[in-house]
C-alpha cells in the first residue's frame, strides 16, 4: 500500500513529524514501512513554463528550437525532442543548474544550438511510466491553463510528498485504503480523524425510475447498490487527482474512471462506473454465468466463463465480472453522458475463484478476497456521486436502487484484564486498555471485571480475544513488555507413550532386520481396500494427478508389497521391510477423512545365510510371527495377543492368522495367496498388518521389578499325541490352568508329524519349569503339580506320547 503523506494529512493533523518519525511509528504498531519515499529527492529549479514559439532545430529531424516564457523579462531558449511539444502549452522545465534524476543540468548546446536548460516528461521527473497518463506516456508532460507560468513546478506537481510504503500481513486488509491507514495513525497518535464529506444535492428525478437491480443469489452478493448520474462531461481529471492516483500507482484515465479509482484507495471500497446508455436495457441483474459464456473486459481480451463465476448482466449479457473487471461493451468513454455508479458486496471467496479462473487480478479483487467493511459500501457510493456531481458537472438521480441482506453487525469480543495481561506478562490498568481500544475506535464498555467490546466493522480480523490482545500490545508498545526470565519448573524431555510407542516399533523391527519404508497415501480406486483390516467408504481426490494416486488408502500393505516387488525386480533376492502409515476409513463428523495409524511388515527370501557353512534358512509364517511377538513382547502386551486361524482375501488359505487383543482383532499374519505371488512375480512372501491405534488404546500394566531369584527352578519335558488340528495355544491353556502358581513357564519345544505316529495325529512336546520364590521345591513337589497337568490333560482327551 502506498500512502501519500499529502492526502493522509486530509484525515488526520500529523504537522510537527518528520515523515520518518511517523514511519518509525508505524512500524513499532505492528504494520512494517519497507520505504520512506520523498518524491522531491534529485529535484531543484524546477519551474512552469509557457512555450512562446516552437521551431524546427535546422540540423535536426526531430528536435525544436522552443521560446519559453518563465515569466522573466527574456524568454529562454530550450531545445526540446519530445513529439507532442506545441506552441501555448504550459510544461515542467528544469532551468540551468538545477537538478532532476539526481542529474546537473547546465547551459549547453544541441546541434550547435544553445539550450537554457530541458523541458521534462513525467518519466524524467520519477514518475512510474506504467502511471503516467496515456496524452503523455510519449512526450512531456502538459499542464493545465490556469497554473501560473514561473510557479514551482515541484508543488505544482505534488512533488513536495512524500510516500509510505506499506508492508501489509493478510489480515490487515482495513489498511489498504488511506481512511483505513487514517485510522490507524489517529490511533498511533491519539488524534481526531476528519471522514470526507459525502453530501451532494440531488434533482427530482429518481434512480429507481431508470435502473432496476436484481441479485440471483445473495450469498455470492449479499449487497448491491447503483446511483446514476446524468449530464456527466468526461474529461481529464484535475491535477490533484491525477496526483493522489499517479503516487499511488494507478495510471489516470479520465474523470469518472479516476473517482472510481479514487474512491477505491480511499475508501478500500471498489466501484466500478457504466455507461448507461450502453447498459441498453435500464437493468442490471447479477447471476451466476452459463457455462462458456463469453464477456470482452476493460483491457480488450475475451474471456470464457464458467458456471461459477459471479458476473453483472444487463438482464441479458455479461457487462462485468463481479468483483473482478469491468466490460468492455459498457465502459466510460468521452460519449458517455450518463454513469450508473456500482457499490457492492461480493463474497471473496468467490471473487478469489473467478480471478483465478481467469488469470485476472485487479486491485478491486485483491481487496474483496481480503474482505471488505460492509457498512462503506453505501458511503463510498455516496461519496462518488458527489465528486462526479463536483468534477464531472453531473446531476445526481434521487435515493439509491438497493438489495441489501448484507450483515453489518460489529463482531463482539468478551474479554477479561487478567487474560490479556497473563498473554503479555505485564500489569496494564484497565483504565489503560480501554483508552487504548477507544483510539482505536472500539466501543468498549468494563462490566463485571470484563471489558465487551464491539470492534468497527472495517477491521474484519477482529474475531478472538488474541486479537485484542494484539490490538492493545502494539498499541500500547511492544517495547514496554518487560524482559524477564521465564519462571517454571526445569524437567528433562520426555517422549509421550505414543511417541513412545513408535519409536519402540521402530527399533525393534529394525534390530529383527527390516527397513522402514515410506509410500504413498494415495492410491488406485482397485487397491483403495485391498487387504482392508475394515472397509468404509473411500475419499477420492477432486482433480488428481494420476489414477493411480487417486484414492486414499485403507491398507498399508499393497504399497508396501509393491517396494517388496520393486526391489525384488532389481536383483535383490531378500527384502525386508516395514511401514507405520495413515489410513482413511470415511469420514468424521466435521466432514475429514477418518485417519487411523496402521503397522504393516513384508517380508521374503532368506531369513539366515551363512554362504561358509552353507547353512541358509528361508523365511516363513513362523519368522514373520516371531517378528512380531519380539515386538507386542517389547510393548508389554504379549501375554495378552493371541493367534486364531483366517481367511483373508487375497492371503494363503491355510497360513493365514488373524491377531487377537484381549479378544478383539487388531490385524492378520500369513503368506500371500500362490497366485498373488505368481502375479507379482516373488517367491514365498509373507505379510502382516495391525491397527496401532488398537494397540495404543491398550491399558498397560506399570513394569514391575522383582528380585533375583535365589532358590532354583525344576523343568519337566512332557510329550502329547493330539489330533492335527488341535492347536499348541490349547493344551497351553489347559497345561496353564492345573499348573497353579507353582508353574512360571510353558515353552512348545518340539511338533512330529510323520512315522510311527498314527494318520491323523501329531505329537507336541512341552517344556515346564517350576518354580517358588519362597524355597527350594522338592521332587515331591513337583511331582503332585505334574501329575495335575497329566491329569488335566488326560480329562481332555490327550495321550501322552
Amino acid at each position: 500500500m502506498l500512502v501519500s503523506l499529502k492526502w493522509l494529512s486530509q484525515y488526520v493533523d500529523i504537522s510537527g513529524l518528520e515523515p520518518e518519525e511517523l514511519a518509525e511509528k508505524i512500524t513499532r504498531s505492528g504494520i512494517e514501512v519497507e520505504a520512506v519515499n520523498h518524491l522531491s529527492k534529485g529535484l531543484k529549479k524546477l519551474q512552469i513554463g509557457q512555450i512562446k514559439e516552437a521551431i524546427p532545430h535546422p540540423d535536426s529531424d526531430h528536435l525544436n528550437i522552443c521560446q519559453v516564457d518563465f515569466g522573466e523579462e527574456e524568454l529562454a531558449q530550450i531545445v526540446c525532442g519530445a513529439p507532442n511539444v506545441a506552441v501555448g502549452q504550459k510544461i515542467v522545465a528544469v532551468r540551468p543548474n538545477g537538478y532532476v534524476g539526481g542529474k546537473k543540468i547546465k547551459k549547453g548546446k544541441l546541434r550547435g544550438t544553445v539550450s537554457m536548460g530541458m523541458i521534462c516528461s513525467l518519466q524524467e521527473l520519477g514518475i512510474d511510466g506504467k502511471t503516467v497518463p496515456k496524452a503523455y506516456a510519449d512526450g512531456i508532460y502538459v499542464v493545465s491553463d490556469d497554473v501560473p507560468v514561473g510557479a514551482d513546478a515541484i508543488e505544482v506537481l505534488g512533488l513536495d510528498d512524500v510516500v509510505l510504503e506499506l508492508g501489509l500481513t493478510p489480515n490487515r486488509a482495513d489498511a489498504m485504503s488511506m481512511l483505513g491507514v487514517a485510522y490507524e495513525v489517529a490511533a498511533i497518535l491519539d488524534q481526531e480523524i476528519t471522514l470526507p464529506d459525502t453530501a451532494h444535492e440531488t434533482i427530482a428525478e429518481k434512480a429507481a425510475d431508470v435502473i432496476k437491480v436484481s441479485v440471483e443469489d445473495t450469498k455470492l452478493n449479499p449487497m448491491y447498490a447503483a446511483k446514476v448520474v446524468k449530464n456527466v462531461k468526461v474529461a481529464e481529471s484535475p491535477l490533484w487527482l491525477q496526483q493522489y492516483l499517479m503516487v499511488s500507482g494507478i495510471r489516470p484515465l479520465n474523470n469518472i474512471v479516476d473517482i472510481t479509482n479514487y474512491i477505491l484507495l480511499e475508501y478500500g471500497q471498489p466501484l466500478h462506473a457504466f455507461d448507461y446508455d450502453q447498459l441498453g436495457t435500464g437493468e442490471i441483474a447479477v447471476r451466476l454465468a452459463t457455462e462458456g459464456e463469453a464477456i470482452k473486459t476493460l483491457d480488450e481480451k475475451d474471456r470464457t466463463l464458467k458456471a461459477t463465476n459471479l458476473v453483472i448482466t444487463n438482464g441479458e449479457k455479461p457487462v462485468a465480472v463481479a468483483g473482478v473487471m469491468g466490460g468492455f461493451d459498457s465502459e466510460v468513454t468521452e460519449a458517455t453522458t450518463t454513469v450508473v455508479i456500482e457499490s457492492a458486496y461480493f463474497d471473496g471467496l468467490s471473487v478469489r475463484y473467478t480471478s483465478k479462473d481467469l488469470g485476472l487480478r485487479s486491485e478491486a479483487s485483491a481487496r474483496f478476497e481480503k474482505g471488505l467493511d460492509p457498512n462503506r459500501v453505501l458511503p463510498a457510493a455516496e461519496r462518488a456521486a458527489q465528486l462526479m456531481a463536483e468534477l464531472a458537472g453531473g446531476d445526481v438521480l434521487e435515493g439509491t436502487v438497493l438489495v441489501d441482506e448484507l450483515d453489518k453487525e460489529p463482531a463482539r469480543v468478551v474479554v477479561s484484564p487478567d487474560f490479556i495481561n497473563n498473554r503479555l506478562g505485564m500489569k496494564i490498568s484497565l483504565n489503560e486498555m480501554v483508552s487504548i481500544l477507544k483510539r482505536l475506535r472500539f466501543d468498549v464498555e468494563p462490566a463485571n471485571g470484563l471489558l465487551i467490546i464491539d470492534a468497527p466493522t472495517r477491521r474484519q480480523d477482529i474475531k478472538i480475544e488474541e486479537d485484542i490482545v494484539e490490538e492493545i500490545a502494539r498499541l500500547y508498545g511492544y517495547d514496554e513488555i518487560p524482559t524477564t526470565l521465564p519462571v517454571a519448573e526445569i524437567v528433562p524431555g520426555r517422549l509421550n507413550r505414543n511417541q513412545q510407542v513408535r519409536r519402540t516399533i521402530r527399533y525393534q523391527l529394525e534390530e529383527a532386520g527390516l527397513y522402514q519404508a515410506l509410500t504413498y497415501s494415495l492410491t488406485s480406486d482397485a487397491l483403495a481396500q485391498k487387504y482392508a483390516l475394515e472397509t468404509a467408504p473411500t475419499t477420492r481426490l477432486l482433480m488428481p494427478m494420476s489414477e493411480e494416486r487417486s484414492t486414499l488408502r485403507q491398507s498399508v500393505l499393497p504399497h508396501l508389497i509393491e517396494s517388496l516387488v520393486y526391489n525384488i525386480s532389481r536383483q535383490a533376492d531378500t527384502v525386508a521391510l516395514y511401514e507405520i502409515g495413515s489410513v482413511f476409513l470415511g469420514e468424521t463428523a466435521e466432514g475429514l477423512p477418518l485417519e487411523r495409524e496402521h503397522v504393516a511388515l513384508a517380508m521374503t527370501g532368506k531369513w539366515v545365510e551363512n554362504s561358509w557353512q552353507g547353512e541358509h534358512k528361508q523365511v516363513d509364517f513362523f519368522v514373520l510371527k516371531g517378528a512380531l511377538e519380539a515386538l507386542f513382547e517389547k510393548l508389554s502386551v504379549a501375554d495378552r495377543i493371541t493367534y486364531v486361524a483366517a481367511k483373508v482375501d487375497g492371503m494363503h488359505p491355510g497360513r493365514t492368522a488373524d491377531i487377537l487383543l484381549d479378544g478383539e482383532r487388531i490385524g492378520f499374519l500369513g503368506q500371500l495367496h500362490p497366485q498373488e505371488q505368481k502375479n507379482l512375480g516373488v517367491k514365498d512372501t509373507f505379510v502382516a498388518e495391525f491397527n496401532l491405534a488398537q494397540v495404543l488404546a491398550a491399558d498397560i500394566a506399570p513394569l514391575q521389578y522383582v528380585a533375583v531369584p535365589r532358590f532354583p527352578s525344576i523343568s519337566r519335558d512332557i510329550a502329547l499325541v493330539v489330533d492335527r488340528t488341535t492347536t499348541a495355544a490349547s493344551l497351553e491353556e489347559i497345561i496353564t490352568a492345573a499348573g497353579g502358581k507353582l508353574l512360571k513357564a510353558v515353552n512348545v519345544f518340539d511338533v512330529y508329524e510323520g512315522d510311527h505316529m498314527e494318520a491323523g495325529k501329531k505329537s507336541i512336546a512341552f517344556s515346564l519349569t517350576y518354580f517358588d520364590p519362597e524355597r527350594t521345591l522338592t521332587d515331591e513337589d513337583v511331582t503332585a503339580v505334574h501329575d495335575k497337568v497329566v491329569a488335566a490333560l488326560q480329562e481332555n482327551g490327550v495321550t501322552l506320547r
